[in-house]
C-alpha cells in the first residue's frame, strides 16, 4: 500500500508531508502492526474517540484523555520507534499537527480556570467533537496497520440478548 492511500483512506488530509514519504510503498512489519494495536486499544477505549454526550462527563477529564494520547505515543516510539520507522513517523505527524495544537489551546484555557465557564465548555465540546473525528481516523487507520477489524465494524453488527 501507498501510504498517501492510507492516509486518503482514512480522511486525514490537510497534512503537511514529505510527498516522498507518502507515495512511498510499505507493508507493516509485525513490530509496526504490535505498535499500533496497542495504540488502537488506547484510543477506542478513552473518550478520545468516544462520543461525550451533553450534559455527561467532565471537560478536564476529557481533555486529559487526549493528552494522555500523546504520552502513551511517546512511550510507544521510545520502545519500538526505530524498529517501527514508518509507523512512528505517522504517529508523530499526528500528534504534532493534529493532537498538540488541540491540547496546547485547552490546556491554558484549563489552567486558568476557564471549564468553570459554560461558553468556554460548549466551546471545548465543539472543538473536541472535530478532534474525535480525526482521532478515529487515525484509529481506523491504526486498525488497518495492525490487520485488526475497526470498533466501527464491529458495532455495526447485529444486536444478540446475551
Amino acid at each position: 500500500m501507498k501510504i498517501q492511500d492510507l492516509f486518503e483512506k482514512w480522511g486525514l488530509a490537510g497534512l503537511k508531508i514529505n510527498v516522498g514519504f507518502l507515495s512511498m510503498d510499505w507493508k507493516p512489519e509485525p513490530v509496526e502492526q504490535q505498535a499500533a494495536w496497542e495504540l488502537y486499544v488506547e484510543l477506542v477505549t478513552r473518550v478520545a474517540t468516544q462520543p461525550l454526550d451533553a450534559g455527561t462527563g467532565d471537560e478536564k477529564a476529557a481533555l486529559e484523555s487526549v493528552y494522555t494520547i500523546i504520552e502513551i505515543t511517546r512511550n510507544l516510539l521510545r520502545e519500538r520507534g526505530r524498529k517501527a520507522e514508518t509507523f512512528s513517523k505517522i504517529a508523530i505527524i499526528l500528534l504534532n499537527q493534529k493532537i498538540r495544537p488541540f491540547t496546547t489551546v485547552w490546556h491554558k484555557a484549563r489552567l486558568k480556570g476557564d471549564f468553570t465557564d459554560s461558553t468556554i465548555c460548549a466551546d471545548f465540546r465543539a472543538d473536541l467533537a472535530m478532534i474525535q473525528g480525526v482521532l478515529q481516523s487515525f484509529a481506523g487507520m491504526l486498525a488497518e496497520i495492525a490487520g485488526v477489524e475497526t470498533i466501527h465494524e464491529l458495532d455495526q453488527g447485529v444486536l444478540v440478548e446475551i
